[in-house]
C-alpha cells in the first residue's frame, strides 16, 4: 500500500518533467526559427529597396540624382551581401549599381562573384541566363578585343539556359560578337535566330 503513493508521485513528477521539456524545447526551436526567418525577411526587404533605388536611378534624367540613387542602392546591396553572402541577387544588384556609377571593372567582378558556385544555386535558369547576358554586355562594353571570347561563352550558355523564352536579345548580341570575331556564318545564323525569336 505504501508503494501506490510513490508510484503516483513518480508519475506526476514524470508528467511535470515531460511538460516542462516540451515547453522549453519548443520555445528554443521557435526562437531559432524566428531569428532565421527575421534575417531572411530583412534581406528581402533590403533587396527590394535596392532594386527600387536602382530602377529609379536608371529612370532619372538628372545625372546627380541618378548617381546618388545608385550609391544608395549600392549601400543597400552591400547590406544584403553582409546578411546573406551566398545569395546571388545581392551581388547582381551590386554589379548593376556599380555599372550605373561607371565602375565597370568592379561591376564585372561582382557579376563573376554572383555566378560562382555557392551563389549560383540561388538563381533559376532564367535568372542565370539574364545575368550571363548582362555580364556579356558589360564584357563587350569594357573591352571587346580581350573579352569577346568570354562574352561568346556566356551568351552560348545563356542560349542553352533560356531555351523557349525570349532569346532575341541574346542571339542579337551573340551575332555581334561572332561578327566582330570574323565568324560570318555563325553571325548570320545568330541574327536569323534573333529574327525568329
Amino acid at each position: 500500500m505504501a508503494t501506490e503513493p510513490l508510484i503516483q508521485g513518480a508519475i506526476i513528477l514524470l508528467a511535470f518533467v515531460m511538460f516542462w521539456a516540451l515547453k522549453y524545447l519548443s520555445q528554443q526551436g521557435l526562437t531559432k526559427f524566428r531569428s532565421k526567418h527575421r534575417a531572411t525577411l530583412q534581406t528581402q526587404r533590403q533587396l527590394i529597396q535596392a532594386s527600387r533605388l536602382l530602377a529609379r536611378a536608371r529612370a532619372t534624367t538628372k545625372k546627380s540624382q541618378s548617381q546618388s540613387l545608385a550609391k544608395t542602392a549600392l549601400t543597400e546591396a552591400d547590406d544584403v551581401i553582409a546578411l546573406s553572402p551566398d545569395d546571388a541577387a545581392g551581388h547582381i544588384v551590386r554589379a548593376l549599381s556599380l555599372d550605373l556609377l561607371g565602375h565597370h571593372t568592379a561591376a564585372l567582378k561582382s557579376f563573376d562573384t554572383a555566378l560562382t558556385y555557392p551563389r549560383l544555386k540561388s538563381l533559376s535558369a532564367g535568372e542565370r541566363a539574364d545575368a550571363l547576358v548582362k555580364r556579356a554586355e558589360m564584357k563587350v562594353a569594357v573591352n571587346r578585343r580581350r573579352r569577346n571570347d568570354s562574352a561568346i561563352e556566356d551568351l552560348e550558355e545563356a542560349v542553352r539556359l533560356a531555351a523557349g523564352t525570349d532569346t532575341a536579345r541574346i542571339f542579337r548580341l551573340l551575332g555581334e560578337c561572332y561578327e566582330y570575331k570574323g565568324l560570318g556564318e555563325k553571325a548570320q545564323w545568330a541574327f536569323s535566330e534573333a529574327l525568329k525569336a
